[in-house]
């Protein structure tokens, strides 16, 4: 009875948004109290389960997520984004041109959000197809995979840092993990995939795009951007902080040193909200300093950045309210009674319940919140690492991007794909990242240090067939020449 109320909600959920076309923060909050109800919350703990949820999840992510939404800005602001992809895209050369979209694409993923990064590196990839008179799926296939990833399975994205906070994970290995599985993950969903793409759909790689509706986008002369280095290693820094602090937690635990005044210190930079903020002030001077930006301008950037993701958070919010009342409700003991002695890993319940409503909600973000809900009362049976439940919840929020999901339309209309391209291109890629990076956390799971092992040897292969079994090649038809 309890999954049948889920669904149910769920149902009403997506008629508020799809059919009467309410906005998804408030379709959450009414489906939350609706589901409580129904689950037959005592009517005096209803709101404070829904304010629970909504100011817990809040509570842990609104400063990394608006730190990090800050630090993006000022990135792409300044021109560092732009800096990093050309650079890239310079010394990789024509022939290796969809591996300097991947890395680029990596890179300034890890510091600007899905839609944000999209949005910046789609003329770059028109600009660049259009001068070398190559198709913009063949760029633009590899520069959605290493987006996706990057949104699904690293920190400061909100999916894995709320899901992260919500499981009990340490951040900075879920990072360390999600850099591991995101990178195979993005070759296979990437250059590998565009191979099979065009064999699917040879024709959209024919299309010209449409990116009119972005208006007139700000370009730069290199020579008016920050270094590549510097640029690198401010989109990088929260990284390096937080990599540090974990690597050192994991040190300490293997060789078993006490604590001191300089680990403590080392912890609290590497803390995901200290390292964000200590990155930001770094991005304050490269950015904008350094650069003779009047420092007004630079909190100008800054809050029109927040402005920005203010109603992501409510959502997000939202998203947390629901999975509070889950909880409460007795939702989540119900599915771990169901699942008691059973032999399922986490991390495919996870996963599983994470892909359903990422189906059915479409977006990923709610999908991966609500989804804690129903797995975080199952996770005391079993002793399970929580970097990877995390990432495999954020694998599960992945797949099968469709017609609920406005990234599907962004990518339709952007690059001028009819629906069935567009379900070719990037409903399979979606998938395919959710399913390749399902496989590689199993792989974690079994055995670190030979999973780390095989994902560089299939790192390698993938490379290999992608690389070298056909390089890129100048299109000489006509219908490849883009007009932007």
């Amino acid at each position: 009875m309890p999954l049948f109320i889920v669904a149910i909600g769920i149902i009403l959920l997506l008629i508020l948004i799809t059919g009467f076309k309410l906005n998804t923060f408030v379709s959450l909050i009414i489906v939350s109290f609706v589901v409580s109800l129904a689950l037959g919350m005592p009517m005096e703990k209803v709101v404070t389960s829904i304010e629970a949820g909504l100011g817990g999840t809040l509570g842990h992510i609104a400063l990394i997520f608006g730190l990090g939404a800050m630090l993006g800005r000022l990135i792409a602001d300044a021109g560092g984004a732009q800096r990093i992809a050309m650079t890239l895209i310079n010394k990789f050369g024509e022939k290796r041109i969809q591996w300097a979209v991947v890395v680029a694409s990596f890179i300034v993923g890890i510091a600007l959000f899905f839609e944000v990064g999209l949005v910046l590196l789609i003329p770059i990839v028109f600009s660049i197809a259009k001068e070398l008179r190559a198709s913009i799926l063949h760029l633009g296939i590899p520069m959605a995979a290493a987006l996706l990833a990057t949104h699904s399975f690293l920190p400061p994205h909100p999916g894995p840092t709320v899901i992260a906070g919500e499981y009990g994970a340490d951040i900075g290995l879920v990072l360390l993990y999600g850099i591991i599985v995101a990178i195979p993950t993005v070759i296979i969903a990437g250059p590998l995939y565009t191979k099979m793409a065009k064999k699917i759909v040879p024709d959209a790689f024919k299309k010209t795009g449409n990116i009119a509706s972005l208006g007139e986008q700000k370009t730069f002369k290199l020579n008016e951007t920050p270094g590549f280095g510097i640029s690198v290693l401010t989109a990088m820094f929260p990284v390096l902080l937080m990599s540090i602090s974990t690597i050192l937690d994991m040190i300490q635990k293997s060789v078993g040193f006490e604590d001191d005044t300089t680990i403590e210190i080392i912890r609290l930079i590497g803390n995901p909200s200290s390292a964000m903020l200590i990155s930001l002030i770094l991005a304050f001077y490269t950015m904008g300093i350094a650069r003779n930006t009047p420092i007004k301008e630079v909190m100008n950037s800054c809050t029109s950045s927040i402005a920005a993701i203010g109603m992501m958070l409510l959502i997000i919010g939202g998203g947390g309210a629901f999975k509070q009342v889950l909880i409460d409700g007795g939702v989540g003991d119900y599915v771990a009674e169901l699942f008691k002695g059973t032999s399922m890993s986490p991390i495919i319940l996870a996963w599983v319940v994470a892909a359903l409503l990422r189906i059915s909600l479409g977006s990923a973000t709610v999908a991966a919140i609500s989804t804690a809900g129903l797995v975080i009362p199952m996770l005391s049976q079993y002793d399970a690492n929580l970097a990877l439940v995390t990432l495999a919840t954020g694998a599960g929020s992945a797949i099968c991007s469709h017609v609920n999901d406005a990234g599907f339309w962004m990518i339709k209309e952007y690059f001028g794909l009819s629906m069935k391209e567009t379900f070719s291109t990037w409903t399979i890629l979606s998938t395919i990242t959710s399913i390749a990076g399902l496989g590689f956390i199993l792989l974690l799971d079994a055995s670190l240090t030979i999973s780390i092992m095989l994902i560089i040897s299939i790192s390698l292969v993938a490379m290999y067939f992608s690389i070298f079994n056909q390089p890129f090649k100048q299109s000489k038809d006509k219908s490849d020449v883009l007009d932007v």
